[in-house]
């Protein structure tokens, strides 16, 4: 009996640990937070910088773990312990226009900057100092930019309950995903995004973006046949016309800030019905 009952007290409680374990996150985790990037018209001060690393005889790249050298030492105020985040200005390599206003909005919202990861000085000369990645959120290479650790805000996740896939329009303003991390064209939950609203109109960390999408508007990159909204060619029509103005619009899903800077802000996709394409819109909810 004793045997029995110690087998179920422990069944009960590898239960509850994995009920635990499944529970959702209240917040955005440090990676999520640290590693989703800006798009700014701030300028970022580029005038402390990775040098290299260890093994730069043929090392290239560096990532968690690994030994990086940095231009500033004791004489420029370095001490043993100081943190730093590393970050790299990039542009879209292609060059492509994934919808109609997309280059004219990114040049407004700025230059945009990837995360790279986190530092940590272990030795320190006159002017260079020995740092060791304590994270990286992609490689490390020569010239990264180096700025002094700040903490970042974790704003709490809401209830995926309270969605809404039937919401009016809010009122509030609204603009377009114009950009997503690593410049891709399609994203989904957890997927970082950037937006053409930022501190300049009213946004706050914290605050809900709503995705959305017109039924039959030509501008997106989810390209549209004229008319589809009411007629394709051998599957129907209707007997009047529609544009996208008259019809419901179809909720993709929504996101929450997770940085702000004048003009954009950093969007984390926390829910998807389905994808969310660069050219879709939003709105502040």
């Amino acid at each position: 009996m004793r045997a029995k009952t110690g087998c179920l007290c422990l069944l009960i409680l590898l239960a509850a640990a994995a009920a635990a374990a499944q529970q959702a996150p209240k917040a955005p985790d440090a990676s999520q937070i640290y590693c989703s990037g800006i798009v700014t018209t701030e300028q970022i001060p580029t005038d402390s910088y990775l040098i290299s690393g260890e093994q730069s005889n043929y090392k290239l790249l560096f990532a968690q773990g690994e030994l990086v050298y940095l231009n500033r030492g004791a004489s420029q105020g370095v001490k043993m312990g100081d943190e730093y985040l590393v970050t790299r200005a990039v542009k879209e390599p292609l060059r492509y226009r994934w919808f109609r206003w997309q280059m004219f909005l990114l040049r407004a919202m700025g230059t945009m900057y990837q995360d790279l990861g986190k530092v940590r000085v272990v030795h320190v000369e006159p002017n260079v100092a020995i740092a060791e990645v304590l994270f990286s959120c992609d490689y490390m290479q020569r010239g990264d930019i180096v700025r002094p650790f700040t903490e970042r805000p974790a704003p709490p996740f809401k209830a995926a309950a309270d969605f809404d896939r039937f919401a009016p329009a809010s009122g509030k303003n609204s603009a377009m995903v114009v950009a997503t991390k690593n410049f891709g064209q399609v994203a989904g939950t957890n997927t970082i995004v950037y937006v053409n609203l930022g501190a300049s109109q009213g946004v706050k960390v914290g605050d809900y973006f709503r995705f959305f999408h017109y039924q039959g508007t030509r501008a997106e990159s989810a390209y549209q046949s004229y008319g589809t909204a009411y007629k394709i060619y051998g599957f129907g029509r209707t007997p009047g016309l529609y544009s996208w103005g008259g019809l419901p619009r179809e909720i993709l899903g929504e996101g929450i800030v997770l940085r702000v800077s004048p003009n954009a802000s950093t969007v984390m996709v926390t829910l998807s019905l389905r994808e969310v394409y660069v050219g879709s819109y939003v709105e502040i909810e």
